[in-house]
């Protein structure tokens, strides 16, 4: 089975098409729109989704031509559903929908979270089930008991800031560039993250919920008390906030792993993507197989919505209108 993957969430325009036969992807193509938003300091939903809309057929085109199909080759249409931008879902929904009747192929709206999960199945090694799952990017902060494809206990989430968020807040503070994950780990390397003994919200409680937004209520005070934020100042901030940020995750997931008698830990998200917290959980997390997506597939993709299109296709799942769900949970699928 084939299946086009779109990806519209947010501010970044996924595509890709994926091949279940050899469990691969046959080409996949990306457009991030960060640049365009950067002086904005976060995503405006509308200029999100007109770029969408500019991007979205020529991004089709350019990756039909690089896998070598023709759209009558693919079997299914997958499109990102939610959780997401209102704006943003409904230009690739409405896309997806129009090409599945105009090419008469089934379609199927995707939870993102899910993607996000599923995305490790296009891996060598990929984990077996069951496994711990952390999600983490700029709109979610989740940890998932994953039993089977289509069978999630959500077992803790931030009650507040996603921590994603919490580091492109932190990086305007400091006077840095948007997205501020990025820019966080970079001027990070040259701090000592023990220099500010930032809290740890939540690593005492009796329950696996996680809480950003004390942190960086703590980082703003800070902020606020020096009169010139020299570049050492900024390094030694950023240090100790991706310190105490590592120290909340890996808590919570040892606890998780503990409680659940898991053994392997699936990571996924853009922040993912952090070098800084892949290594603190693999000294921190131990007797525990840890996976990660590929770098380009921390963040949003279209890899992902492909193969997680197949999955819910392959269990008699597809619809037939637009269809999205910006405050989709995983619990609701």
């Amino acid at each position: 089975m084939r299946i086009l993957g779109i990806e519209t969430s947010c501010d970044e325009t996924g595509i890709a098409i994926y091949d279940s036969s050899s469990n691969k992807i046959l080409s996949e193509n990306i457009f991030s729109q960060a640049s365009s938003h950067a002086q904005y300091g976060g995503v405006v939903p509308e200029l999100a989704s007109r770029d969408h809309i500019s991007k979205l057929l020529p991004l089709i085109s350019l990756t039909f031509h690089q896998a070598k199909v023709k759209p009558r080759q693919i079997d299914a249409i997958a499109y990102t559903a939610g959780p997401g931008l209102r704006g943003p879902l409904l230009t690739g929904a409405a896309l997806a929908n129009s090409l599945s009747r105009g090419w008469g192929k089934p379609c199927i709206g995707i939870n993102h979270m899910e993607a996000h999960l599923l995305v490790n199945l296009l891996e060598k090694p990929s984990p077996d089930f069951p496994f711990l799952t952390l999600l983490i990017s700029g709109g979610h902060c989740l940890l998932v008991k994953t039993i089977e494809i289509g069978k999630y206990e959500l077992l803790g989430q931030s009650r507040d800031d996603a921590v994603g968020e919490a580091f492109d807040k932190v990086a305007k503070l400091l006077g840095l560039n948007y997205p501020g994950g990025p820019e966080i780990e970079r001027i990070a390397k040259k701090g000592d993250p023990r220099h500010f003994d930032l809290p740890q919200p939540m690593v005492k409680e009796d329950n696996l919920d996680f809480s950003f937004s004390g942190l960086k209520t703590a980082v703003y005070y800070l902020v606020k008390k020096r009169k010139k934020l020299d570049m050492n100042f900024k390094s030694n901030i950023a240090a100790s906030f991706q310190y105490a940020v590592s120290e909340t995750l890996i808590n919570k997931c040892n606890k998780a792993i503990e409680e659940n008698y898991l053994n392997k830990l699936v990571i996924g998200g853009g922040v993912a993507s952090n070098a800084y917290l892949k290594k603190r959980f693999k000294e921190n997390i131990p007797n525990v197989e840890l996976f990660y997506p590929r770098q380009e597939r921390c963040t949003d993709n279209g890899a992902m919505v492909a193969i997680a299109g197949f999955y819910r296709l392959s269990k008699g799942k597809n619809i037939d209108k637009i269809d999205i769900k910006p405050k989709w949970s995983l619990s609701e699928i």
